[in-house]
């Protein structure tokens, strides 16, 4: 081989004595060859043990051989002078022999003689490596060759090239001796020519070779060689794939493809994991399988028998209200049925935590358990629990395991604590039956027994400075708050011992509160200030007066009563039944909120019950405005719960004794008591019952949805005169799209009885003799059952009239029941038309799955094909869309405020309970795609499990033949199997059941079974035989050799089965198996025999054609909201009538709404007076106001349009009375009208504000904020005089200190002129200054102020930006200088045209900040005077050494540690605080606090930012809001309803803000 041969080179090279060049040599010692032997030297056997080889030792040799190959390739061009001269002499062609010459090897023959250039000796390679070489070129030459197959009877004696045997390359293996005698060379000559003949024939007989002679071949074959001078690269080639093709072996998906796609795919470990557990696979998540892409995996506890004991009467008080009322309470009509009750809400937990079953197999198959049955009272027909109450047993449920969970983690807790505690073990313990209980409890735990501070750890307070300093480039983290509470240091000083003197410990207290009084209370000697007072330390530094010592005892009594879980759980019952909300706008929602507004009905919400907010969304939106910081929500107890329960908790803990003492310290009991509530239980319960109120509204709104959902889904196909109840139709769908006869074609979509895809067309109208006849072609040629139109347009209905036209289909409103439901007449086309719900076809036409399944069809063709799904299956439609399903409107006002999976979770669940409602055929969902959707929700499987099955199913050959193959076959394991059996379909063949063998239960396993095409359970199977022998009054002999099911299969297809299985007294049946066995199976029997008579009949109602209202909310998007009556809209004149049309006598006129629907003017409702010109009062194209008063629809008749009213009287009422949202009952009208008295007031002062003009350029009539907004782009000291707020006797003075930084200066004017046309001669600033004008008052104060300004900024102590960053700066530079101090002078932000001078001692000091005033004459630090920014530093350092020098002397010390106090409130410039109110004047007075409006709370904007323009260039910065009219008030005047009508329908339809939903 190639590897032998360069090894035997290498030896070659050591065993001659030829001559070689210093340069070619090589240094080899006996360890090189031994490891080139081993790595080179490959036969047979080491070739398999090549393979076994890492990839590393692969690798090693791979580089070492492409090493000595690039030496061999230089030895190899050393040698072309060689063979250029050996040519010169002999004259023979040595090119296309020499193709690789290689080194001589050690052997016992002579070696030849050395020659004298500087070539190696041309020696014999071995016989192996030479068939190597000739099999590789063979090879490489025979890639032409497909069949590869050379011919047999060559001849040997082919006559090859005449200098074949010039040179010899005799390196065939030698025996020990090395010699090899001539017969054996003379055979391998033989093979060698023989291998060459065949190349030469294959290759001629290519027909890409022919016309080429052996010398044109040999010419070549000198060029390019026979490729062997390759063969390394392809044996390199070889390894290298073998390694890849091992990578790739070790390769995984996760290496290749990206997260969300393999989220997306579903091949995550959890997924995997969800495949493999016999668990259903919906129980082993925490979110919807509909959502793929968000998978969060359930933790499950393993629930024991004794945890339903408890668990069944948890979940029964959390039920429903009407099992509270019904059964809980002693008047409830079913109260005698609690006990039955109670043990169905066991067996159901047992079912779905232990058997895991999930709800549809309980309900279908142990509905027997969960209702009432009594052997001795068969009339009575009760059912306890329905399929609701199922699906919410299991969700209180998962929530007793949660706090099962938690309540096992508490015991862990407590037994790592070590103690024994016997009020948590006889009291705690026994009633925790919350997580928040379970919550409470490790936290009374934590604080009764607090865990010791780590040794290891320094104190906090003794950290040094230095060490912090040093630590924090390291570490860099942040310094975290101690952890100690003011309680423990109170537990653990002499406080904790005159708490005792309360007489009674804190559980205690709570075991009487919770029970009768069983602890007494005893009182102290002495009253609670002499107690108080021997606790006092008597070291007079540390002296605290005992009033003091008196609050921190209650404090810690008032503590642990706070904590304790058992007094948590009564507040929080307490908030439950007796809370109240209360809602307060604030001063953005004052006004913001008007009456139009879809949060007006809440505004002043006061007091309203918790209990009458359980089912309305209203509480949601209440959340919803808060979050939009427009109303503040705070919850309180009821008065007379709140002073109930302190009563109670009083009485639990006052003395009985009526001493002086005593009653001293029940004064104090009682302040405990009151502090407990307000600072502890209070809090806690309104932030529970917040969370509680919005679990509980969110799951209601939730449920309202699914029944929506379950009203449309719970229909069966659309059922025609010629199909039968649960028959597929086959449907041709019809849409126009936009209907624009320019742009859109009439396309059409036909699919027939299986769903398939059949055919699609495309016409241009319905009004020319060729597309009508092509239509009519496509009908008579498909018969489709129904016709369904959708469409996006009012032009749909003309589409939908011609449809009818065309096939001959007349219907009318007087026949409102041959609307898709008359025969048609023989051979007539008369065939239904019905519009059809779109809302899925929307979604579906865009989507990933349409263009999937219909990528050459357009979109409207797309939408087409989902109208025509919808009519033929809409749980089908529903069930395909996934999680895209929450995209749909099932709630039109509040839908959006539930969270995304919450509302999945409820869709969810009727999706599942209808799909196994109706079951799913196996086989079919095997090979229809789209059927296929319905399979993951199925009982037991899921998106996962379904996968797994389909592909079992379709390696097996695609079919299952019974549901014994589901087991047999692994198909399903044992609980998936219980789950989903009697759900899966499969459909049986109609022939006759013959007779088996006797190898009869090997022909079972394998024949089809009747049973298998109903919803009996295998379960079930042998009491369905039993049913149908006895209906068929037989005898086990005479079905024994038949198959087990036969029987059945004959009472199915005996015409009197009705009869027979009716005469069947079921409930003496089910008696018998109750005696017999304990198994009830009442109801079970009941539904065997409806499955015999009726397998898998459809029990689904009717189909549901679309409401008139529906219909054109889909064409038209107008709703019973947008269009209700005594709505102002805008219509369009499109023609006067001059005969009667659509009711309208002569002179009506017809008119359009935006929305496309056509409405009608009638000639009385034109104008107040008759006698008028309509077409020049109305002419065509003239938008006018009109008042909706009717709304006409008829879809039979393909008929919508609305009547209107455009009288004037009419229009100038307005409609504000039918747009404005109703107030909610509990209105706070106190509230409502202080604040309109306050927002009347604003708008009076406004308005009678007069505007000055004064004629001066800097001038401006604006705000503050509109001032600042013009100085944004101006530069640094410009200035603006506006007017104030303050009065007409006052000015403002803005100008421009820095970006985004605007100093506000007060001018007060003395003799202004009341008319505010012309300033006076006398202003008066800050300090008293007085300025005869403006001018002087610009130049000698402001423009002053700013030069002073910009000389401090421009020193070289001044650092921009914030402060913060100058802090750092020092810090920074006194560590990098530590003999050294800093300081530097940064802009004041809080007070513009101040600035701040910061410093920094040393680095164990804390930096320091000094006030520094700009004032026109000089600085200002503190009250000392400077007049240039040299003399403010010094200032600053003589008065910083001062006071270094009295502290050092034992002075006085800085009243506020580490920061010098600041200027006084006094002494500011007034208006300064505008830099955080940008949108206020300034106010001097410094008591008066800021407005609400101005708060970051209240929305104000961020300071420097413009502000808008739209309320005008008054000075206050809040806007006037716009008084909303009472109730009872009368509309604004007419002149202003069409432009709102207007402005109205331009902001997004008509009453599109209404959407409260509360009375409106």
């Amino acid at each position: 081989m190639l590897g032998a041969a360069e090894e035997e080179e290498d030896e070659g090279d050591q065993g001659d004595g030829l001559s070689r060049d210093s340069s070619e040599e090589e240094e080899e010692d006996e360890e090189e060859e031994r490891r080139i032997r081993e790595g080179f030297i490959v036969d047979e056997d080491e070739d398999e043990e090549a393979e076994e080889e890492d990839a590393s030792d692969r690798k090693r040799r791979r580089k070492r051989r492409k090493r000595r190959h690039r030496r061999d390739e230089e030895e190899e061009d050393l040698e072309e002078d060689d063979i250029a001269l050996l040519q010169e002499n002999t004259g023979a062609d040595f090119s296309h022999r020499l193709t690789r010459l290689r080194r001589g090897r050690a052997s016992t023959s002579p070696a030849p003689a050395a020659s004298s250039s500087k070539r190696k000796v041309v020696v014999q390679s071995s016989d192996e490596d030479d068939l190597d070489n000739d099999a590789t070129a063979h090879d490489i030459a025979n890639i032409w060759d497909d069949d590869r197959g050379g011919r047999a009877d060559e001849d040997e004696d082919m006559d090859l090239d005449d200098m074949d045997n010039f040179i010899e390359y005799e390196d065939e293996e030698m025996d020990g001796t090395g010699i090899m005698d001539e017969a054996e060379r003379e055979e391998r000559r033989k093979k060698r020519r023989r291998m060459e003949k065949e190349r030469r024939k294959a290759l001629g007989n290519r027909p890409e070779l022919s016309g080429i002679d052996a010398n044109a071949w040999d010419e070549i074959h000198q060029v390019f060689g026979d490729g062997s001078d390759y063969a390394w690269a392809l044996e390199d080639d070889n390894e290298y794939d073998e390694e890849l093709q091992q990578q790739k072996l070790d390769m995984k998906y996760t290496d290749v493809f990206e997260p969300s796609e393999i989220r997306a795919r579903m091949l995550t470990e959890d997924d995997d994991l969800i495949r493999a557990q016999d668990t259903p696979e919906r129980m082993q998540l925490a979110t919807s399988s509909l959502s793929l892409t968000n998978v969060t995996l359930a933790t499950r506890y393993e629930w024991q028998e004794e945890d339903l004991d408890d668990a069944a009467p948890w979940v029964l008080t959390r039920l429903s209200p009407s099992k509270d009322r019904e059964f809980l309470q002693s008047s409830g009509r079913y109260h005698k049925y609690l006990q039955d009750l109670v043990e169905a809400i066991k067996f159901s937990l047992r079912c779905l935590f232990m058997l895991e079953f999930e709800v549809p197999y309980i309900y279908a198959y142990k509905r027997d358990y969960i209702t009432y049955f009594n052997p001795e009272d068969m009339r009575t027909k009760l059912d306890l629990l329905s399929q609701d109450e199922l699906w919410r047993i299991y969700s209180l449920g998962q929530k007793y395991s949660s706090f099962l969970e938690r309540r096992a983690a508490l015991d862990v807790f407590y037994g790592k604590l070590g103690v024994k505690d016997s009020y948590f073990e006889t009291e705690l313990r026994r009633k925790l039956g919350s997580v928040e209980m379970v919550a409470d409890a490790t936290e009374w735990l934590g604080m009764k027994y607090p865990r010791p501070v780590d040794k290891g750890k320094m104190p906090a307070e003794i950290r040094f400075h230095d060490d912090v300093e040093e630590q924090e480039p390291v570490l860099k983290k942040h310094q975290r708050p101690s952890r100690i509470s003011a309680y423990e240091v109170a537990k653990k000083s002499v406080v904790a011992k005159l708490a005792e003197g309360f007489g009674i410990s804190s559980q205690h207290i709570v075991s009487n509160f919770s029970s009768h009084r069983m602890y007494d209370v005893e009182d102290p000697d002495l009253n609670p200030i002499a107690l108080a007072d021997q606790f006092v330390d008597p070291d007079p530094t540390k002296t605290q007066p005992p009033e003091e010592l008196l609050r921190r005892a209650r404090m810690i009594v008032a503590t642990e009563l706070g904590k304790d879980p058992l007094l948590r759980q009564a507040i929080r019952d307490a908030f439950k039944t007796d809370a109240l909300v209360s809602v307060t706008p604030t001063e953005r929602g004052i006004a913001k909120i008007d009456e139009h507004n879809q949060y007006y009905n809440f505004k002043y919400l006061c007091n309203k019950p918790i209990a009458e907010m359980l089912e309305t969304p209203q509480f949601l939106n209440v959340l919803a405005a808060e979050h939009e910081h427009l109303v503040m929500v705070s919850v309180t107890l009821h008065p007379d719960a709140y002073a109930r329960f302190e009563r109670k908790l009083g009485e639990a803990f006052e003395s009985s004794s009526y001493s002086e003492t005593a009653k001293a310290w029940n004064e104090e009991r009682s302040r405990v008591v009151q502090e407990t509530l307000e600072g502890h239980l209070v809090p806690v319960g309104v932030k529970w019952i917040r969370e509680w109120l919005r679990d509980e509204v969110e799951d209601w709104l939730s449920k309202r949805c699914a029944i929506e959902l379950r009203n449309r889904t719970d229909v069966m196909p659309y059922v025609t005169p010629t199909t039968q109840p649960g028959d597929t139709p086959s449907v041709l769908a019809i849409s126009w799209g936009k209907g624009d006869p320019q742009k859109d074609a009439i396309t059409m979509v036909s699919l027939d009885e299986a769903g398939r895809f059949r055919e699609h067309m495309k016409i241009d109208n319905l009004v020319d003799e060729e597309p009508k006849g092509q239509f009519r072609d496509l009908v008579q040629r498909r018969r489709p059952d129904v016709i369904a139109i959708g469409g996006f347009s009012l032009n749909t209905t003309k589409l939908s009239q011609r449809v009818k036209e065309t096939i001959g289909r007349k219907q009318t409103a007087e026949q409102p029941q041959s609307w898709g439901s008359d025969p048609p007449p023989e051979g007539d086309l008369n065939v239904p038309v019905i519009y059809t719900q779109d809302e899925v076809a929307r979604i579906y036409q865009h989507s990933k799955r349409a263009e999937e399944e219909f990528g050459a069809l357009s979109t409207i063709a797309r939408y087409c094909v989902g109208l025509a799904r919808y009519v033929q299956s809409p749980l089908n439609e529903y069930a395909a869309l996934g999680s895209d399903i929450t995209a749909i409107s099932f709630d039109e006002d509040c839908q959006q405020s539930l969270p995304h999976d919450k509302l999945l979770f409820a869709l969810e669940r009727v999706l599942v309970d209808l799909t196994n409602k109706v079951g799913v055929d196996i086989n079919r969902a095997i090979t229809d795609s789209y059927y296929q959707r319905l399979l993951p929700l199925v009982c037991g499987l899921g998106p996962r499990k379904a996968q797994t099955l389909v592909k079992k199913i379709a390696a097996m050959g695609g079919t299952v033949i019974n549901r014994e193959t589901f087991i047999k076959s692994s198909l399903l394991t044992t609980k998936i199997f219980l789950n989903s059996a009697g759900f899966l379909r499969i459909v049986n063949d109609t022939t006759p059941m013959a007779k088996h063998s006797k190898n009869r239960q090997s022909e079972d396993a394998e024949a089809s079974d009747p049973l298998d095409n109903t919803r009996i359970h295998p379960e079930d199977y042998e009491l369905a035989r039993k049913m149908a022998t006895d209906a068929l009054e037989l005898d086990e002999e005479d079905i024994h050799d038949e198959h087990p099911s036969h029987v059945v299969l004959t009472i199915m297809r005996d015409e009197d089965n009705e009869r027979k299985l009716n005469e069947l007294n079921l409930d003496d049946f089910a008696v018998s198996l109750f005696e017999t066995n304990q198994d009830k199976k009442r109801y079970t029997l009941f539904d065997i025999r409806r499955e015999i008579l009726k397998p898998f009949g459809d029990l689904r109602k009717s189909y549901r054609l679309p409401a008139s209202w529906d219909v054109l909310t889909m064409l038209t998007g107008e709703t019973p909201r947008t269009l209700r009556t005594g709505l102002i809209v805008s219509v369009l004149v499109i023609r006067t009538l001059k005969r009667s049309d659509k009711g309208g006598g002569g002179g009506a006129v017809a008119v359009r709404l935006n929305s496309g629907i056509e409405g009608i003017i009638e000639k009385g409702y034109l104008a107040d007076t008759l006698d008028v010109e309509v077409e020049e009062l109305f002419p065509k194209g003239r938008t006018i106001p009109a008042v909706v008063f009717h709304v006409d629809m008829v879809p039979e008749t393909d008929s919508f349009w609305v009547r209107l009213s455009a009288r004037q009287s009419d229009v100038v009422q307005g409609d504000s009375q039918y747009r404005r949202v109703r107030p909610d009952e509990y209105w706070g009208h106190s509230q409502y009208e202080r604040d309109m008295d306050v927002q009347k007031r604003k708008k009076r002062a406004e308005a009678n504000q007069t505007r000055r003009v004064i004629k001066h350029p800097n001038f401006h009539n604006s705000n503050s904020a509109q001032a600042e907004a013009y100085l944004d782009k101006q530069q640094r000291g410009d200035v603006v005089i506006r007017p104030s707020s303050k009065g007409q006797d006052h000015l403002a003075v803005t100008w421009k200190v820095d970006d985004k930084l605007y100093q506000h200066i007060d001018v007060t004017e003395p003799n202004a002129d009341v008319t505010g046309q012309s300033p006076g001669n006398r202003f008066f600033v800050e300090g008293g200054k007085e300025y005869s004008d403006l001018d002087e008052l610009i130049v000698n104060h402001v423009q002053a102020i700013a030069r002073r300004v910009e000389e401090l900024m421009a020193h070289e102590k001044f650092k921009a930006g914030p402060e913060d960053e100058l802090h750092l700066f020092l810090k920074n530079f006194v560590k990098a200088n530590p003999s050294k101090s800093a300081y530097g002078f940064t802009l004041n932000r809080r007070k513009p045209g101040h600035f701040n001078l910061c410093f920094l001692a040393n680095k164990s000091s804390a930096v320091q900040t000094w006030p520094v005033r700009v004032a026109p004459e000089a600085y200002y630090l503190f009250d000392a005077p400077a007049p240039g920014v040299p003399e403010l530093c010094d200032a600053f350092k003589v008065r910083h050494l001062n006071e270094s020098q009295n502290k050092a002397l034992g002075g006085g010390v800085t009243p506020y540690p580490g920061r010098t106090p600041a200027r006084t409130p006094g002494h500011v410039t007034p208006g300064h605080t505008s830099v955080r109110h940008p949108a206020r004047t300034p106010n001097p007075y410094g008591g008066q606090p800021p407005h609400p409006s101005s708060t970051p709370y209240n929305g104000a904007p961020p300071y420097g930012a413009p502000p808008p323009n739209q309320y005008g260039y008054q000075t206050p910065g809040y806007p006037p809001a716009r008084t909303p009219a009472h109730p009872g008030t009368q509309p604004l005047p007419a002149g202003m309803n069409p432009q709102r009508a207007a402005m109205l329908q331009s902001s997004g339809g008509w009453g599109a803000t209404n959407s409260g939903g509360w009375g409106s």
